[in-house]
């Protein structure tokens, strides 16, 4: 979900349990991407929440894959800035591939709240902060509810 064409999501997702997974990279940006999924998991009257602070982008995935045991949804929030060196390419793509086959493996939604931007400031428009155009971690939180909701009795 990006920009827009954003879906307006409004689920109630009472009763479940929801893991806030964050890298710890980039504070700033990180702070507003969790104050956005906290607001939104809040907003989806999710009460039962646990959060994980991982070193990085890279350790979101073993984290996501030992929290979704235990919960209905998992919220993965990280960012990756690109440098002069393939780091960027090697952790976005990681970290991609890792959530997608924790969601695929377990059947449990992973909200994919990983920024890959080129610049510190793109984070910082997409982190929901004041002033921010987007608001990344609600956005992941959201997502990952209905999709909990939605495959409920599946």
């Amino acid at each position: 979900m990006s920009g827009a064409g954003a879906p307006t999501i409004h689920t109630d997702g009472q009763g479940l349990h929801v893991t806030l997974i964050a890298a710890s990279w980039h504070t700033e940006v990180m702070d507003g991407l969790l104050a956005g999924a906290r607001r939104a998991l809040a907003a989806a009257n999710v009460t039962d929440v646990r959060e994980i602070r991982v070193p990085g982008t890279f350790e979101l995935t073993v984290a996501a894959a030992r929290a979704a045991g235990t919960s209905d949804a998992v919220v993965a929030l990280g960012v990756v800035v690109r440098g002069g060196t393939p780091h960027f390419e090697y952790v976005c793509q990681a970290a991609t591939l890792g959530l997608t086959d924790v969601a695929v493996r377990t059947g449990k939604p992973v909200g994919f709240g990983v920024l890959t931007c080129d610049t510190i400031e793109q984070a910082l428009d997409r982190a929901g902060l004041e002033g921010s155009h987007e608001d990344k971690g609600a956005e992941a939180a959201e997502a990952a509810v209905a999709t909990a909701v939605a495959l409920r009795g599946v």
